[in-house]
């Protein structure tokens, strides 16, 4: 009989879990921010016209990439967001990703994207308060990661 209450419990739990795991899609939503090819276009194309204030957000990259295929990234922030997205200006489309924070989500974040070669790379921070923050890093990129 246990097994059977223990087997309804995780039924209904997997029922419930993908709609507590839903995000909001930024290509459907904002499919130009995702064909743009400079960052200031991507950005309004994202949050509109915005004028973001250049503290509070932290990027990190190395000073020179040995190889643009994989250009590790942190992003950091203690702001209490509602978005972080992430352009850069080496590659043909400029916004890298978008993501959507949750109550209490913290800015903590390792990623490794792809450069075609030395650009800049931009973070904003949607704040819960309506402003808007930046932090970016510019580096150069010995060999691009996007000639294949």
């Amino acid at each position: 009989m246990e097994r059977r209450k223990f087997l309804g419990l995780g039924l209904t739990a997997a029922a419930v879990l993908p709609v507590a795991l839903s995000a909001k899609d930024f290509r459907q939503e904002k499919p130009d921010a995702w064909t743009a090819h400079k960052v200031q276009p991507a950005i309004e194309a994202l949050y509109g016209k915005i004028t973001p204030v250049e503290e509070g957000v932290t990027v990190q990259a190395p000073k020179v990439a040995s190889n643009g295929g994989a250009v590790p990234v942190k992003i950091k922030s203690d702001i209490p967001a509602k978005t972080v997205a992430i352009f850069q200006d080496a590659n043909p489309e400029a916004t890298v990703a978008v993501y959507d924070l949750s109550e209490g989500g913290i800015i903590d974040y390792s990623i490794k994207i792809k450069m075609k070669g030395s650009g800049t790379i931009t973070a904003i921070v949607e704040g819960k308060d309506g402003k808007f923050y930046l932090g970016k890093v510019s580096l150069e990129v010995a060999l691009g990661g996007c000639e294949g």
